[in-house]
């Protein structure tokens, strides 16, 4: 009879934790790929290109700035500061040496023994909004 009662009460105890902890497991937020309006940006062509076309170019900045926070922050950070999950891309070499391994992870992805750790964004996104996120997190670079 106790086991039964102590069986009872930890179903109860744990259906209340995972009601409680439904919300917390859900608030990093839609993992929908959010679309990025691009159409401000000089056309680019559809071949994809080797490196940053908008490299300092303000409002490809802004426009990465918004792809970067609906798209890439919640497993690389806010500010491209990682906690730990992803990469940190604040350490993400500037300049066209940066851009190869950049456009590489943001095109393909990263997926190891059949997991994937970072989807493919080439077709959800496009160049465009590719490289105005390389163009915000160039912002970003730090050495420390």
């Amino acid at each position: 009879m106790k086991t039964a009662i102590s069986r009872i009460a930890f179903g109860a105890a744990f259906a209340s934790l995972v009601l409680a902890a439904g919300p917390a497991i859900m608030a990093h937020g839609d993992v929908t790929p959010q679309a990025v309006d691009t159409s401000d940006l000089p056309d680019i062509g559809e071949e994809w290109l080797t490196e940053n076309p908008y490299r300092g170019h303000e409002r490809a900045i802004q426009i990465g700035t918004s792809a970067y926070t609906q798209n890439c922050a919640r497993c690389h950070g806010i500010d491209a500061i990682s906690g730990g999950i992803a990469p940190d891309l604040r350490y993400l070499e500037p300049g066209a040496e940066g851009d190869e391994w950049y456009m590489e992870r943001y095109r393909h992805g990263a997926v190891r023994d059949g997991k994937v750790y970072m989807p493919a964004f080439d077709e959800v996104l496009g160049q465009k909004a590719g490289w105005a996120i390389r163009a915000y997190l160039e912002t970003k670079y730090t050495e420390d």
